[in-house]
């Protein structure tokens, strides 16, 4: 029996008692699937993905993650060592000097070994094709190449899961595309928040929609 990468069972969610942005919601991210999450803005879908990274934690129901249910904050360190979150605003993940620190951040992190560390990010930027961007001071980076750097941040703490709010936001054609044969050619499973509907009917192996609090698959939506 193939177990979920992310199941949410009745999560509620508010930040003010009164208006709940998550009403009830379940969810089951299965193995081998990219999907992407539409629906309004203000509607909840980046809390969703705050909810599955521990960020902010709900009032009701129950979150389980890589097949564990996660509850206390010790939960979700390992998760976070597993699942990466790519945030919407590039700038909030980038901090240190050049692009070789921040991607090294995330292994050293969690104890990579500083010869282990070199060789994953020069992987991790190859892969990327990002090998000549090792020394670049980070905040003098495109918009389009800090997304891509931000990107290889979370690739070089091996994920197994990978969420993504809005990742082409903002994005020219150009790193548009690049963005999209990367994700393609990724093994990890995917939770991709996004209104782009080129990028998800390419990307996406199922789409689903967040309105009212609840997700209801999007049949509307052909993806490939």
């Amino acid at each position: 029996m193939t177990v979920p990468e992310i199941q949410l069972r009745d999560v509620t969610f508010a930040y003010d008692p009164v208006s709940p942005v998550l009403r009830g919601l379940s969810f089951t991210l299965e193995p081998g699937n990219r999907v992407c999450l539409t629906g309004p803005n203000g509607g909840g879908k980046s809390t969703l993905l705050h909810v599955i990274m521990g960020l902010v934690r709900p009032s009701n129901g129950e979150v389980e993650v890589l097949g564990r249910t996660r509850r206390s904050e010790a939960d979700f360190m390992d998760v976070r060592k597993q699942v990466g979150l790519l945030f919407q605003d590039s700038d909030s993940q980038l901090f240190s000097p050049t692009v070789f620190d921040d991607v090294a951040f995330g292994p050293l992190n969690i104890g990579m070994r500083q010869d282990e560390i070199r060789d994953v990010v020069r992987e991790t930027l190859a892969t990327l094709g990002l090998s000549a961007y090792a020394d670049r001071i980070t905040y003098k980076l495109s918009h389009g190449e800090k997304r891509l750097v931000a990107l290889a941040t979370i690739l070089s703490m091996r994920p197994k899961v990978i969420l993504l709010d809005e990742p082409t936001a903002g994005l020219d054609r150009r790193h548009e595309a690049r963005l999209m044969e990367i994700l393609l050619s990724r093994p990890e499973d995917m939770l991709i928040v996004s209104h782009n509907d080129p990028f998800m009917e390419r990307v996406a192996t199922r789409v689903v929609h967040l309105e009212d609090g609840q997700i209801q698959d999007a049949p509307s939506t052909s993806p490939h």
